[in-house]
C-alpha cells in the first residue's frame, strides 16, 4: 500500500479525433515503472466503472468490455480472460495505479486498439476507432465448419493469414482488421470451433479459434457481396466414427461426368480453317468416356453425347442428380494472338490473371444463348464462388485433381503447359463434387488446330486426361481403405 502519492506528476492524454481536448493522467514513477491513475484513466476514456478501493477492486466498463484490476495484483481479466503484467498494481487507499506501458498495452490487443501509449510525445492516445470485423457466425456442413465473419469493408487476399497449429488452435490474422472482439466473443459455437479468443495488435487483429477436432485444410479469402472474410475448416475423413459411412460413400469414385464444352447453337470458337470447339470437346468427352467404362468400376454420364445445345445450369444439374463424384469440363481455348499455344487446367475461383478473367468471361458469355439467362443475375464475381465453394468444399480436391490432369497432359502431348490456373465458370457453379475445366489447346493457332484435327491427338488427350482422373481415384479410394 502506498502512504500517499509523493512527487506526483501529470500525462497529457492526445485525442487525434478531437485535437482540442485536453486531458491529463496523474501518474508517479517507481524505478523504471510508471504508474497511471485508474481514477483518472477511466475519466479520460469517458468509461464507466464499479469502485470498491476498500477491498482492492475495481471494474471498468468500456467498449462493450469488462476490464477488472485488483490492488496488489499484476493480473488484469477481460471479459473472463486474464492477462498478467510484470508488476503489481498499487493502491493510496482511495485509488489503485497501474503499470501504464503494460496495463495499456493488454488494453490495446484485447480490448481497445485506439488505446495507446506514444513515447514519441510522451502521452497516451485515445483514439476513436470504427470496428471493420463486426460479427461472426459459426455453421457446421457435412464436410467441415463454415465460419463468416462479418466485415464492413473489403479485405484484399495479402491482408489474410490462416494457419492451424498441432495444438487444435486454427489462427486467422487480418491485417488492417479491428474487430468488435465483444461481437466475435459472443458467437454462438459449433462444428468443430469450442471457443474464441481475440487479439487486437494494432491495426492488424488475430482470432484464435479452439478446435473439438485436428482439421485436414482450411480455405480463406474475402467475400464482397455481402461483405465477410469466409474460412472454411475442413474435416479429416476420420472426423468423428458415426459420418465415417457416409464420407465413404461421398468419396468412394462411382460416377464421373464428362461435360464436353458447348453444342448444338452454340459452336464455341472455330479455328483459322473452320474446326469447330463443339467437335473437338465431343469427340474428346466420348473417347475419355471409353476408357473409363473399359478401364474402371465407375460409370460415366454425359451432360451431352450428340451435338445439342444444353444451359450450363443443367449441365451441373445432371451431375449433381446423378450423384457424381467427379466433374470434368472439356474445351478448346482461344487467343487473339494465333502463336499463343499449349494446355492449361482450370478449377473454380475468381480469376487471377487477366487471361483467366478474359477466358471466364467469353465462356460464360453462352447464357445469352439461354432461354433463362436471368437466372445468373445474382452471380457476382466473388457471391456465386463463395456460394459455390461453401456448398462442397472440394476445392483441396478439385486443386489436386487439376494437378494430376495437366501433368499427365504434359507427358501425353507436345504442346506447352501454361499450368493449373483459376477462374469464374459458371458450369463449374454447384457441382457438388471435386471439378476440373481442361482447355486442351488453341483452335486460334493454325498449327495447333491441325493437332486437333487428328484422332490420334485428340486419343492422347483423352488418354492423359484419363490417367489424371485414375490417379486421383487411386488417390482418394485408398485413403478410404487405410480408414477402414
Amino acid at each position: 500500500m502506498l502512504a500517499g502519492v509523493l512527487n506526483a506528476s501529470y500525462l497529457s492524454v492526445h485525442y487525434p479525433n478531437d485535437p482540442d481536448r485536453q486531458e491529463s493522467i496523474k501518474t508517479f514513477d517507481t524505478g523504471n515503472t510508471t504508474y497511471i491513475s485508474t481514477t483518472d484513466f477511466v475519466r479520460v476514456l469517458n468509461a464507466g466503472i464499479f469502485s470498491n478501493v476498500a477491498r482492492g477492486k475495481v471494474v471498468i466498463y468500456f467498449g462493450g468490455h469488462r476490464i477488472k484490476v485488483s490492488a496488489q495484483s499484476s493480473f488484469v481479466v477481460i471479459d473472463d480472460q486474464v492477462y498478467q503484467m510484470p508488476t503489481y498494481s498499487l493502491s493510496d487507499g482511495s485509488d489503485i495505479y497501474l503499470p501504464m506501458r503494460a496495463f495499456i498495452g493488454i488494453l490495446h490487443r484485447h480490448a481497445a486498439p485506439g488505446i495507446s501509449y506514444d513515447s514519441g510525445i510522451n502521452s497516451v492516445v485515445v483514439e476513436l476507432i470504427t470496428h471493420n470485423i463486426t460479427g461472426l457466425d459459426i455453421e457446421e456442413k457435412a464436410n467441415g465448419t463454415v465460419i463468416r465473419i462479418v466485415t464492413t469493408e473489403k479485405f484484399d487476399e495479402g491482408s489474410l493469414t490462416g494457419w492451424s497449429a498441432r495444438n487444435r488452435w486454427f489462427y486467422l490474422t487480418v491485417s488492417g482488421g479491428i474487430a468488435d472482439s465483444v461481437a466475435l466473443r459472443k458467437a454462438k459455437l459449433a462444428g468443430v470451433v469450442r471457443g474464441i479468443t481475440v487479439d487486437q495488435t494494432g491495426r492488424s487483429v488475430q482470432v484464435a479459434f479452439q478446435l473439438r477436432n485436428e482439421i485436414e485444410d482450411f480455405e480463406v479469402y474475402q467475400n464482397n457481396n455481402p461483405n465477410e472474410i469466409v474460412l472454411t475448416l475442413r474435416n479429416p475423413l476420420s472426423y468423428s466414427s458415426d459420418k465415417i459411412k457416409k464420407l465413404r460413400d461421398a468419396w468412394y469414385i462411382d460416377t464421373i461426368i464428362i461435360d464436353a464444352g458447348h453444342g448444338g447453337k452454340d459452336p464455341g470458337t472455330t479455328g483459322k480453317y473452320g474446326l469447330r470447339e463443339k467437335f473437338v470437346t465431343l469427340d474428346i468427352a466420348k473417347r475419355l468416356g471409353r476408357l473409363v467404362e473399359r478401364n474402371t468400376n465407375a460409370k460415366v454420364i454425359y451432360t451431352r453425347d450428340e451435338d445439342v445445345f444444353v444451359p450450363l445450369w443443367e449441365r451441373t444439374k445432371i451431375a449433381n442428380e446423378n450423384n457424381g463424384k467427379l466433374f470434368i469440363s472439356i474445351h478448346a481455348n482461344s487467343n487473339p494472338n494465333r502463336r499463343v499455344k499449349g494446355f492449361e487446367t482450370f478449377i473454380l475461383r475468381p480469376g487471377k490473371t487477366a487471361d483467366a478473367v478474359e477466358l471466364a468471361e467469353r465462356e460464360n458469355s453462352v447464357i445469352k444463348l439461354e432461354e433463362e439467362a436471368s437466372r445468373y443475375d445474382h452471380l457476382t464475381e466473388d457471391s456465386f464462388i463463395i456460394a459455390s465453394l461453401m456448398q462442397n468444399a472440394f476445392m483441396k480436391e478439385s486443386e489436386d485433381l487439376a494437378a494430376m490432369v495437366q501433368s499427365e497432359l504434359r507427358k501425353n502431348i507436345p504442346s506447352p503447359d501454361r499450368g493449373v490456373k483459376q477462374a469464374g465458370f459458371y458450369v463449374l457453379i454447384g457441382a457438388s463434387m471435386p471439378h476440373s475445366y481442361l482447355e486442351v489447346g488453341f483452335l486460334s493457332n493454325p498449327l495447333e488446330e491441325k493437332q486437333l484435327r487428328k484422332p490420334g491427338y485428340r486419343q492422347s488427350i483423352a488418354q492423359a486426361a484419363f490417367n489424371g482422373i485414375r490417379r486421383f481415384k487411386d488417390k482418394y479410394e485408398r485413403i478410404l481403405a487405410d480408414e477402414g
